[in-house]
């Protein structure tokens, strides 16, 4: 059984146990969250709109951490313009621990 989920405007196909990466939520580690569901397959019946948003996916909290480090480097040719700047993205780590119709 797997489900499409919505999740910090980012899609994820999901299974029960695994775990992914999304973006950062405002929920302390080791709490419950529910996802909201787009689809739902238990291998012959797939559910879709209404039908899906009815399932029930809930995720625990792992953990929260930052992402690898990215550099921008803006320059511009013959005007002595250079920026360097550096961003590393939040996210929470979530396991699913239910995908119920």
């Amino acid at each position: 059984m797997y489900a499409i989920v919505l999740t910090g405007g980012k899609q994820y196909k999901v299974t029960e146990g695994l775990i992914f990466n999304a973006e950062r939520l405002d929920v302390k580690e080791g709490e419950t969250v529910t996802l909201k569901a787009l689809m739902v397959s238990d291998g012959e019946n797939v559910k879709v709109g209404a039908d899906a948003a009815a399932a029930v996916v809930k995720a625990e909290v792992v953990r929260h951490g930052r992402g690898k480090k990215i550099n921008i480097f803006t320059y511009k040719a013959k005007k002595n313009v250079r920026h360097k700047q550096g961003h590393r993205q939040p996210f929470t780590s979530l396991k699913v621990t239910q995908i119920a119709l």
